[in-house]
């Protein structure tokens, strides 16, 4: 399975903001740290606001902060919402399928358990347990030391 862009960015965006608790970010920054696109991240923050994940401020001084502790961000949940589709093959989607052995394949199942094992995981983690080398993080993004 494949993440999609709008995931990865998801992630990238609340693993940023947690780094910088300490004060408001703007999508230009993050986009900087990254060397992604601001087009791209604008969409990511605008749905992570909607979604609860983040406050934003708008006007001169603004920029996005997290709404919630870390350890209450949970990774799974997450890229569950952000993943519009987990089709990983074309029996997966009923009205879709057109695949002649279906009936008798075994693979469905077992693509379905590795799917469901891949969310398990997912699940067991937090934005926190992704923080747990905060100060290399930190240093990768090139963010000053009093962040981390």
């Amino acid at each position: 399975m494949k993440l999609t862009t709008f995931s990865d960015y998801t992630l990238r965006v609340l693993i940023y903001l947690a780094l910088r608790q300490d004060r408001l970010s703007t999508i230009g920054e993050i986009a900087e740290a990254y060397g992604i696109s601001r087009n791209h991240l604008m969409k990511v923050v605008h749905y992570l606001g909607t979604e609860g994940y983040l406050d934003t401020v708008r006007g001169k001084g603004g920029g996005v902060r997290l709404a919630m502790a870390p350890e209450h961000i949970n990774i799974g949940g997450l890229v569950r919402q952000t993943e519009s589709s987990t089709v990983l093959v074309e029996c997966f989607d009923p009205a879709h399928s057109n695949c002649a052995i279906e009936p008798a394949c075994a693979l469905h199942g077992m693509l379905r358990q590795a799917l469901e094992s891949f969310f398990a995981v997912l699940d067991r983690y937090t934005l926190a347990d992704i923080l747990r080398n905060r100060a290399r993080l930190a240093k990768l993004l090139d963010l000053p030391r009093t962040t981390a």
